[in-house]
């Protein structure tokens, strides 16, 4: 599904009336975090490693310790941004399940039927074939530098990165996998080439 509007940024803790936080200053690159196969791992032949079964809302997610690690890490170098489907409740349930920073801002998205976008920096407006988190991220991130970690990465993605005037990195994970010693490593030496430019 294509988002029909613009979303909103929510505010952990105001759940119920959800507005648009401050930006954080532009000096870091933003990276936005899908949960459900970058740190919730599934599929067949997945990776148990690292972490532990959790019922989320009565829906069992194997969390992973490795992926958690590795965003504990990227958060030196990076903003951190829930762009999951999770909206809210990642920051309700991983921050105290797997320590990771409480607090971090999440995209909510709106969802209703296909229908053109507007304002998409860089993006061909009026695609109705992009990626359902594709304008909520790109409203939040306006010019700043960013990544996407995510499992589900499409063309609409791809053309939509390669378009954005600020650099922009995506990131597939597989969802058995997650986020892993590869990913981060190129997350890193992203991030770090930006400083160094």
């Amino acid at each position: 599904m294509v988002p029909s509007e613009p979303a909103t940024v929510g505010v952990p803790g105001s759940e119920r009336a959800p507005r648009v936080t401050s930006r954080p200053p532009a000096d870091r690159p933003l990276l936005m975090v899908d949960v459900d196969g970058v740190i919730s791992l599934f599929a067949r032949g997945w990776d148990r490693g690292e972490g532990s079964f959790h019922s989320i809302e009565g829906i069992p997610h194997f969390l992973s310790a490795t992926a958690a690690a590795h965003l504990l890490a990227l958060a030196d170098l990076y903003d951190l941004v829930w762009a999951s489907g999770w909206e809210e409740r990642a920051d309700e349930n991983l921050p105290h399940l797997l320590g990771l920073p409480a607090g971090l801002p999440f995209l909510r998205f709106q969802r209703g039927p296909s229908t053109p976008r507007r304002g998409l920096q860089g993006a061909q407006a009026g695609s109705l074939e992009a990626h359902w988190k594709l304008s909520a991220i790109d409203a939040y991130a306006g010019p700043r530098p960013l990544a996407w970690i995510d499992d589900a990465l499409d063309d609409a993605c791809e053309r939509w990165a390669s378009a954005r005037p600020a650099p922009t990195l995506l990131v597939q994970t597989r969802p058995e996998h997650g986020l892993g010693e590869e990913e981060a490593a190129l997350l890193t030496s992203w991030a770090r080439s930006l400083q160094a430019g």
